[in-house]
């Protein structure tokens, strides 16, 4: 689908729902006119059939109200559902532009707002749905039609007509004003609650931890403080709204009061019969009604607005590159990094400094260094996920940046340090929603990590459900499907960081044979610091403060490597019981495990 930012923004997106406005001004204009028929029989009854005894007229009269409130109702029908269509088109057409645009947008510009933000667009598009295909919308379309009711009055009470005229001005006034009030309090209210919403959204994903450690006590208070602002600035904006709501109320019984008092002292004066007067404060009602709403309906109109520039401004954001020239062949898997320097922000400093490597097609490379020094960066670099301010990425000699990042992602496998799982199968994990693959190949992941054994040993085997993150499975088993998902296709690449954090030393030892196999013809650059998997790699490179501090065969850096690691503990012996015989001391310290 099309960029709707290149298409006129967010005009382009309530396109759907501009079919519906014609036919709903034309339905409006309908019901408006029919509209005019109770106030014409009311003074028909006052002027006609009660000063004449007219009970014919008055018949007539009452079967010709019958049949215009019928038609009434059915156009007042049609127009509901016509709204409710125009609803509908617009979820279609604007949830699936808004989630593709969130899946084309660079990695960097989404961890850079809080997962609150994104969630809150969505409520945003339902704001905009809301404004534009629903009550606010009708209200919209009966405003034209004061005019043609201020005609009428002219018509049949020329000396009310200026009363009228001056509370419309009124109300259009007293609207503006509190669009205005209104606002800027739902701005102050939307922040806070996105703050509440954010906050609460790192508790529940951080659930555990705050269980297993009893902090609840400890974020209730900042919970608390988050729902207590929000709250107050709820009430602040239900307060302004319900004042400026009342206000609108007593000046509608004001114009009620204005036009019956000038219309008594014309009666008086014989300018206007009393049929003119009760049908005046008919047509009246009428035309002050839609302003009365646009007092109260102003909140909605004034959130759609400011919706509809966050989401604007959204759809105007750069893409991740997506056409693809040429379908090039798989690479061979040879990569080279050349003077790259990246930081996460222009005013902080880099990351990564002047970073020169070059990792031949095949073999297993290892990038190690302290916390913070980089190496999750790099291979985000590597990945394509982030851009650097300077130097570039080759793959096989050709600038990565090129490449759509669906193309690539074909060619590098990828497991990220947090392994999440998305709800929905094993199968449907592995396979990655992609249609080339077949169940030979999700079947051919799984053996070569090692993952086929405890898949078919769960009642639904491949079937089975994984759960919110994958939390049905254990740490290590979602990390073993992690690193088979990423060889889905079998790209010449993989990029893992940390693969072993989650697994026991037997399931450690048995990846890195696996992993040592996989490096005859595959390039595998990872993250680690578990000797297990260090001692199998070709090359390493030490990474320290963002820049490359030394680098060579595995063989020749690895004693110094692991005698810069802290010594393992000692195991803790217990005091023996009263009477019992004192427990033997170890022959030998245990042996060091990553």
């Amino acid at each position: 689908m099309a960029d709707a930012s290149k298409q006129g923004g967010f005009r382009a997106l309530v396109k759907p729902v501009w079919p519906a406005t014609g036919e709903l001004l034309l339905l409006s204009l309908f019901i408006n006119v029919l509209a005019l028929a109770v106030p014409v029989f009311v003074l028909q009854v006052y002027d006609r059939v009660v000063a004449k005894a007219g009970l014919t007229t008055l018949q007539g009269l009452a079967v010709g109200m019958a049949i215009v409130i019928l038609f009434d109702f059915l156009l007042r029908q049609t127009r509901s559902r016509a709204v409710q269509r125009a609803s509908l088109r617009f979820d279609l057409h604007f949830g699936q532009v808004l989630f593709e645009k969130l899946g084309r947008m660079p990695l960097r510009v989404l961890e850079a707002r809080p997962a609150a933000f994104w969630q809150g667009l969505f409520r945003d598009s339902d704001t905009v749905r809301n404004a534009v295909a629903g009550p606010p919308v009708i209200m919209l379309v009966d405003l034209p039609f004061a005019v043609l009711f201020i005609a009428i009055i002219y018509v049949v009470a020329e000396p009310l007509v200026w009363v009228v005229v001056t509370a419309a001005v009124v109300f259009i006034l007293f609207a503006l004003r509190s669009g205005f009030a209104i606002g800027s309090a739902t701005n102050k209210e939307r922040t806070t609650s996105i703050g509440r919403d954010a906050f609460l959204a790192d508790i529940v994903a951080n659930r555990t931890t705050i269980k297993a450690l009893s902090l609840e006590q400890a974020v209730v208070p900042m919970w608390r403080d988050r729902q207590v602002d929000a709250i107050d600035n709820a009430m602040d904006r239900g307060r302004i709204a319900d004042t400026y709501g009342n206000v609108g109320v007593s000046l509608t019984v004001i114009t009620t009061i204005a036009i019956t008092t000038t219309g008594a002292l014309a009666i008086m004066d014989q300018q206007i019969s009393i049929g003119s007067l009760v049908a005046t404060n008919m047509l009246a009602s009428r035309i002050v009604g839609p302003f009365a709403q646009l007092v109260t309906q102003w909140r909605a109109l004034v959130m759609a607005r400011q919706a509809g520039r966050r989401l604007t401004e959204v759809l105007a954001l750069p893409d991740d590159h997506q056409e693809q020239a040429i379908d090039l062949p798989r690479p061979d898997g040879a990569m080279t990094v050349e003077g790259m320097t990246f930081a996460f922000a222009p005013d902080q400093e880099p990351v990564l400094r002047e970073i020169r490597l070059k990792f031949p097609a095949g073999g297993m490379h290892a990038i190690v260094g302290p916390n913070g020094s980089g190496k999750t960066t790099l291979l985000k670099l590597l990945m394509n996920l982030y851009q650097p301010q300077s130097g570039r990425v080759l793959l096989d000699g050709a600038d990565i940046t090129q490449f759509p990042l669906a193309q690539y992602a074909r060619w590098i496998g990828y497991v990220p340090q947090e392994n999440v799982l998305l709800a929905g199968t094993i199968r449907d994990n592995l396979a990655r929603g992609r249609d080339d693959i077949d169940d030979d190949a999700v079947l051919a992941a799984a053996q070569a990590v090692g993952a086929h054994d405890f898949i078919v040993d769960l009642p639904d085997g491949y079937g089975t459900v994984v759960g919110e993150g994958g939390r049905t499975l254990s740490g290590g088993q979602r990390q073993r499907l992690a690193i088979a998902r990423a060889l889905i296709g079998d790209p010449p690449v993989l990029l893992l960081d940390e693969p072993s954090a989650s697994l026991d030393r037997a399931a450690e030892e048995s990846l890195g044979e696996q992993l040592k196999a996989l490096s005859r013809d595959h390039t595998i650059i990872m993250v680690s610091h578990s000797g297990i998997l260090l001692s199998a790699c070709d090359n390493i490179v030490v990474l320290d403060k963002g820049i490359i501090v030394r680098g060579g065969p595995a063989k020749q850096m690895l004693p110094s490597i692991m005698q810069r690691r802290p010594a393992a503990p000692q195991p803790i012996t217990p005091p023996p019981a009263p009477g019992a015989a004192p427990a033997e001391a170890p022959s030998a310290p245990a042996e060091a495990t990553s």
